[in-house]
């Protein structure tokens, strides 16, 4: 009897070392809720930014919620404000991750902070969709559990400097940039496009990062004599650009990046924004797909919040659906590795708002398809051109 005894524990334990111990599971899900984490700008100029983007990650999550959530689980979203600042986005991202211990991230900030923040997205390995601020750097090398909605900023860039070249032919040339890896991006872009069409740049300016006064560097544009234009500023900057062109009685063919191209600028700028022309991979609201999207939103936020929409909240509205759909195909028992796995094999989801989204293996970027719009400052809207 003890020897049976004896056979049976020597089993049962051989049995118990072949099993290995109970996976822990992994944080921000329980029976009935997921966790989704964010950390956006909320406060300050770039609020415009981030609030709008959160708004988008809140429809996403509503419309989900509002149809059984995931798997029968509904969806919490945790969201923090960074204020623009990059040492608050790490801070933000340690916390949501190690304190509020989120299934999953989505946004985050800036592009300066989405790359400061990238050594502890990748330590951590929680699955990421990054929607805000689509630069190279976060995706080339591909990481594992990062993915980025969107287009990079130097295609957005060439895009732009091609299309306002071929349309301005034997013209002169201006440019001015801020003063950090958003800035050094969108001039490399401009750059190579200079070299490829011999471009005749007859001024070149650099601004520091929260620069209000733009009277100087705006006289020093029309000294130079330029014909054409890209403002390289983010919102508050291209603002108080065109405003200052405006006092200096000079219109010359402007263009901006869609950090900027937002309705409420085109406001603030008044007539002085007329025409500008702007890149864009999200569709504008005066265009069917746009009107469209707001009609979904309006049911599932708050008129606050409503008010508060523009292009970010297409791309956090993108960049959540597709999370979701990952989370979702992992069945009852979502991990964070089969997320992830799935974030890899999403192929051309529709979302509405910009071309289908596919990553893949080793692919880590949507590459979305850009297209070019002008600023029609009487229906204060944005509309394509190409």
């Amino acid at each position: 009897m003890i020897k049976h005894l004896a056979a049976a524990s020597l089993l049962l334990s051989a049995a118990c070392l072949a099993i290995g111990p109970a996976a822990a599971a992994d944080p921000g899900i329980t029976d009935s809720e997921i966790l989704i984490g964010d950390v956006e700008p909320l406060t300050g100029p770039p609020a415009l930014l981030g609030v709008a983007a959160s708004i988008g990650h809140k429809i996403a999550i509503a419309e989900a919620n509002a149809a059984g959530g995931i798997n029968g689980r509904k969806i919490k979203y945790v969201l923090e404000d960074d204020g623009y600042v990059t040492a608050r986005t790490i801070q933000g991202v340690k916390k949501v991750i190690d304190v509020d211990k989120v299934f999953a991230m989505l946004g985050i900030s800036g592009s300066g902070q989405s790359i400061a923040v990238m050594p502890v997205l990748e330590k951590s390995g929680i699955p990421t969709v990054i929607d805000v601020a689509p630069v190279k750097f976060l995706w080339e090398p591909p990481r594992k559990n990062v993915f980025v909605v969107g287009q990079s900023y130097e295609e957005g860039i060439i895009h732009l400097v091609n299309f306002l070249a071929d349309k301005n032919p034997g013209k002169k040339w201006g440019l001015i940039t801020q003063d950090d890896d958003y800035g050094i991006t969108v001039r490399d872009g401009f750059d190579s496009v200079v070299k490829a069409k011999k471009l005749n740049v007859v001024y070149s300016g650099n601004y520091k990062k929260g620069q209000q006064d733009f009277s100087s560097d705006m006289l020093q544009l029309k000294d130079s004599g330029a014909e054409v234009f890209l403002a390289g500023g983010i919102i508050a900057e291209n603002i108080a650009m065109t405003k200052e062109l405006e006092k200096l009685n000079i219109k010359p063919v402007t263009g901006i990046f869609w950090p900027g191209r937002i309705e409420p600028v085109l406001k603030l700028m008044g007539p002085a924004g007329d025409r500008i022309y702007a890149v864009d991979y999200v569709e504008p609201f005066a265009g069917t797909a746009g009107k469209a999207f707001l009609e979904k939103a309006k049911p599932l936020v708050s008129e606050a919040e409503f008010k508060g929409i523009n292009r970010y909240t297409m791309t956090g509205y993108a960049a959540a659906r597709v999370l979701i759909a990952a989370i979702e195909r992992c069945g009852k028992q979502p991990t964070w590795a089969c997320t992830i796995s799935e974030l890899e094999k999403t192929k051309n989801v529709e979302t509405g708002v910009m071309a289908p989204i596919s990553f893949g293996p080793g692919v880590r970027f949507s590459n979305q398809k850009l297209q070019i719009m002008q600023a029609d400052a009487a229906t204060l809207s944005f509309k394509p051109v190409e």
